[in-house]
C-alpha cells in the first residue's frame, strides 16, 4: 500500500512539473468567472421573467403547458426547469471539455515513467511493476477527480447561488466523468507501453473518440450496410468504447432525470478493463 501511495504522489508532482494541469486549473477559473459576471436572472415567484448576458437582455424562455381545455398554453419558464436544463448542458459539454484536455494533460506521463534512466531508478525500489501502474493509474485517477469536481462544482456553485435553486443531481455527472476518462487512458497506457509514444497514445485515444460519434446513428446505419459488413460494424459498436453516447446519461443525472439506458457506458468500462489487462500483460513482458 505504501509503495502504491508513493507512485501516486509521484504522478501528483509529474502532473504538476509540466504546467499542463496548473493551465488546465486557470482555464476552469476563467469558465466559471465568466458564468458568475455574465449571467444575471430576474426570478419573480419561482420563474425566470428576464435573463441578461454581459448586459444584454435576452428573450424572456417560455414554456408550453396544456390547460384542462386542451389549449396550449404559455408561461414563464420555471426556475428549477431553467437550471436543470442549463446544468444539463453545461454537465454534457464538461464531459466533452474535461476528458479531451484531461487526457491532453496526462499523455506524456506513461511514456516518462518508461525512459530510461527514470524507469531504472523506478523499479530499483522494491516494487512489482503491477503495483507502479496501479499507483500510476491512481494518481491519474485523483488528478481527473480533482479537475472534474473544480469545474463542475464551481459551475454548481455559481449557479445555485445566482438561482438560490440547488440542484444536487448535477454532481452526480462527475463520478461518470472520472471513469470515461481513465477507460480512454487505457487505450494511452497500452499504446504507451507497447511504443512510448505519446503522440500516437494520444491520437488513438483520440480516434476512438471520433469514431464513437459514427455510433451515435448505429441504429439507422445498421439497416443501410451490406450484410458482410454489417457484422462487423455491429462487432465494433459493441467492442469499442461508446463515448459520445455516453453524453445522454450523463446530461439526464445532472436533470435529474431517469437514465433508461446504461449500455453505452457499461461496455466503455468493460473495454477499459481489457486495456488496462493487456497494458499489464505488457508491462510484466516488457524488457526494462
Amino acid at each position: 500500500m505504501t509503495g502504491i501511495i508513493g507512485v501516486v504522489i509521484l504522478t501528483f508532482r509529474e502532473v504538476w512539473a509540466k504546467k499542463i494541469t496548473l493551465g488546465l486549473f486557470i482555464v476552469c477559473t476563467l469558465l466559471w468567472l465568466l458564468m458568475a459576471f455574465a449571467l444575471n436572472l430576474d426570478i419573480v415567484e419561482g420563474s425566470i421573467s428576464g435573463i441578461r448576458i454581459f448586459g444584454q437582455t435576452a428573450d424572456t424562455p417560455t414554456e408550453t403547458h396544456v390547460d384542462d381545455a386542451g389549449n396550449a398554453v404559455q408561461e414563464l419558464l420555471s426556475l428549477e426547469t431553467f437550471v436543470t436544463t442549463v446544468e444539463s448542458v453545461v454537465a454534457g459539454l464538461a464531459y466533452w471539455v474535461a476528458t479531451l484536455l484531461g487526457l491532453f494533460a496526462v499523455s506524456a506521463l506513461m511514456p516518462s515513467v518508461l525512459e530510461r534512466g527514470h524507469v531504472d531508478l523506478l523499479f530499483s525500489k522494491p516494487l512489482h511493476r503491477l503495483t507502479v501502474l496501479g499507483g500510476h493509474v491512481a494518481g491519474v485517477a485523483s488528478v481527473a477527480l480533482v479537475l472534474s469536481t473544480y469545474l463542475l462544482g464551481m459551475v454548481f456553485l455559481v449557479i445555485s447561488l445566482k438561482t438560490g435553486f440547488w440542484n444536487v443531481n448535477f454532481l452526480l455527472s462527475i463520478p461518470i466523468v472520472v471513469t470515461m476518462m481513465l477507460v480512454m487512458y487505457g487505450t494511452m497506457t497500452l499504446v504507451a507501453i507497447r511504443t512510448e509514444s505519446t503522440a500516437l497514445s494520444l491520437i488513438v485515444s483520440y480516434g476512438l473518440i471520433v469514431a464513437s460519434l459514427v455510433f451515435l446513428a448505429h441504429d439507422q446505419l445498421i439497416p443501410q450496410i451490406n450484410p458482410p459488413w454489417r457484422s462487423v460494424f455491429v462487432a465494433l459498436y459493441h467492442i469499442l468504447p461508446n463515448f459520445a453516447e455516453v453524453t445522454e446519461p450523463v446530461a439526464k443525472l445532472a436533470r435529474g432525470d431517469d437514465v433508461t439506458r446504461w449500455y453505452p457506458f457499461y461496455s466503455s468500462v468493460g473495454f477499459g478493463v481489457v486495456m488496462y489487462g493487456l497494458a499489464s500483460l505488457s508491462l510484466l513482458r516488457r524488457d526494462l
